[in-house]
This record gives structure tokens, C-alpha cells and sequence, in this order.
């Protein structure tokens, strides 16, 4: 029989095995930075598409600092990869082309185009392959009734700048306001909504309904709620204060006004961040090492039984 301490080295070799072969596959996957790709073919002809695309988040997935500064803390894991870089083929680490590309929502154009037009998806679950994550509303989205009559995240977004489809206020401030998409279906609440206290005080309706996306920056992986329905997060923005000032100020018709600057900078002070911690590749190689440190344990028997029948061979020989 091997001394116990024969077994602990054998077992060790085991962990270190498994240990550095789990590193060096970590290793592989992180690859070099993706930087932003160009589409000639689909540029030639639509030029327009192109500089909307690229100055996009899609066509800024694969190089935007904030992701790269992230995905670099994170060690680089390749799951980041599959929605941020077009084709991404997980048992190779490989990639077809950097950010997401007209390929990504469009596939492979017919042999005869233009004559033969361009092939796209056009439901949500397009949009769902990535924007499927809770940080991304799509389960709020499900469950709305935009979604269950049919409606198509194009209806609202632009599918080449990602972006809303906003129109520009006519009292020449340039304000961007979303809220327009809103009246082309809901168009009895637009004519009682400009008579009421909010439309007064310049509230549209993306600011009861999605949160306020137009005044507030938003940590990456998050959007508004899709579900549409308004909540006491969004009335307590402006009237926080209102709804918790005590008994005697209520009965005299006080009331204090705070601004959302004011609500904002509130929860700043105490922020809650939606971001996983950072995963480093030396954790699944010590993981490795324990199960190969296990594994030699449990194999070494079997092992010096191997052994001993190939000592006895060779001296036979």
C-alpha cells in the first residue's frame, strides 16, 4: 500500500491538473477587446442606416467603455460576449463580427438582393434573446397589455438607433418628448389629459409611466418598467413629500413642494446597484483544484492497485 502521504500527493497532482487546465480555459475566453465593426455591403447602399447604427448602442455594444471597463473587471467571461458581439460561438471563443450588426437582426442577405428584400424578425422575441433579463423588463413587457395585443418593440423604438422614437416639442426649446407614441393609440385619455393639474405642471405621460426615464441616468443593464402601469415610486418623484408630512400639516392645507434634483440626490446618497459582483477566473480554477484534490483521494486505491500490476509486468518481462 502507498503511505498516506503518497496519497496526498497524488491527490495534489489532481488538483493542480484541474486547477491549471480550468485556468487556462478561463484564460482563453477572455480574448482581445472587441472594437467596432463596420458593415461595407450594408453601407454602400444605406449609408443613413449606418451612421444611426453606429452611433447606437447596438453598433457601440462591443466598444463602449463603460461595457469594456466592466467586462474587463469581470474577468472577461465569454456569457457577455454572446449579445455584444454578433455570431459568438462559445465553444471556439470566437466571434463573426464585433457589436451588434445588421447580420444580428437581418441574418444572411438573399443571393439576389436588393431585388429580393432583406429578411428580419420583427417581434419581441428578437429583441428577448438579449433584453431577456429581469434588469431589462422583459418579463414587465410580457405582462403588459401592449404585449399581449400584439405590439412590437418597433412600435416605439427605432430598430437602428435603439432609441425612442421621440418628436421634437414645437415651442422651440428642442425638449425631446416620448409621449406622442402614447396618443396614436390612447388617443380619449390625450384629450383629458392636457385639462388636468399635471399636463399644468408640465408632466407628460412617460413620466408617470416609465419612471421618469427623461431626467434620470440609469445604470447599465436596466431600463424603465415596461409594464406601463403607474406606481407610488413614480407619484412619490414629486410628491413624497405630500404623502408622509404629518397629520396637522394635512389638516391646514400646507404642503411643501420637492423637486426631483432634491428625490434624485436622495437616492444617490443611498444606492443599490444592480451590477453582479466581479467574478475572477482564479475562483472556478480553486474550485477545480478542490474537486481534483477530492478525485485523487478517492482514485489513489484504485491507482496503486494499477500501479503494482505494472511493476509486476515489467519485472515478468
Amino acid at each position: 500500500m502507498f503511505p498516506k502521504l503518497n496519497r496526498w500527493i497524488l491527490a495534489l497532482v489532481f488538483a493542480l491538473t484541474a486547477a491549471g487546465a480550468t485556468l487556462a480555459v478561463a484564460g482563453a475566453q477572455e480574448g482581445s477587446p472587441p472594437q467596432q465593426s463596420q458593415t461595407p455591403d450594408c453601407t454602400t447602399c444605406h449609408t443613413e442606416f449606418q451612421m444611426t447604427w453606429q452611433n447606437g448602442p447596438h453598433g457601440q455594444a462591443g466598444s463602449d467603455p463603460i461595457f469594456l471597463a466592466e467586462w474587463t473587471t469581470q474577468g472577461k467571461p465569454g456569457a457577455c460576449l454572446v449579445c455584444h458581439t454578433t455570431g459568438f460561438d462559445p465553444a471556439t471563443a470566437t466571434w463573426v463580427a464585433d457589436s451588434v450588426t445588421c447580420q444580428a437582426c437581418h441574418g444572411d442577405a438573399p443571393a439576389d438582393h436588393p431585388k429580393s428584400p432583406m429578411p428580419v424578425d420583427r417581434s419581441p422575441d428578437l429583441c428577448g434573446r438579449c433584453h431577456s433579463d429581469t434588469r431589462f423588463g422583459w418579463q414587465d413587457w410580457q405582462g403588459s397589455t401592449h404585449y399581449q395585443r400584439g405590439m412590437n418593440c418597433t412600435t416605439c423604438h427605432d430598430p437602428h438607433s435603439a432609441s425612442l422614437k421621440f418628436s421634437v416639442s414645437r415651442d422651440g426649446t428642442g425638449y425631446k418628448d416620448a409621449s406622442s407614441l402614447c396618443i396614436n393609440c390612447h388617443q380619449e385619455a390625450s384629450m383629458n389629459f392636457p385639462y388636468t393639474p399635471h399636463s399644468q405642471e408640465g408632466v407628460t405621460c412617460v413620466d408617470c409611466h416609465l419612471e421618469h426615464i427623461e431626467v434620470e441616468d440609469r445604470a447599465a443593464h436596466t431600463v424603465p418598467d415596461h409594464s406601463f402601469t403607474a406606481s407610488l415610486q413614480t407619484c412619490n418623484t414629486c410628491h413624497a413629500q405630500q404623502m408622509h408630512q404629518d397629520a396637522d400639516a394635512v389638516s391646514t392645507g400646507e404642503s411643501q413642494q420637492i423637486t426631483v434634483a432634491e428625490v434624485s440626490a436622495e437616492i444617490e446618497a443611498n444606492p443599490v446597484s444592480a451590477e453582479p459582483e466581479p467574478v475572477s477566473p482564479m475562483g472556478y480554477a480553486s474550485l477545480a483544484g478542490l474537486v481534483g484534490l477530492a478525485a485523487g483521494m478517492v482514485l489513489a486505491p484504485w491507482l496503486e492497485k494499477l500501479y503494482h500490476r505494472l511493476v509486476k509486468h515489467n519485472e515478468e518481462i
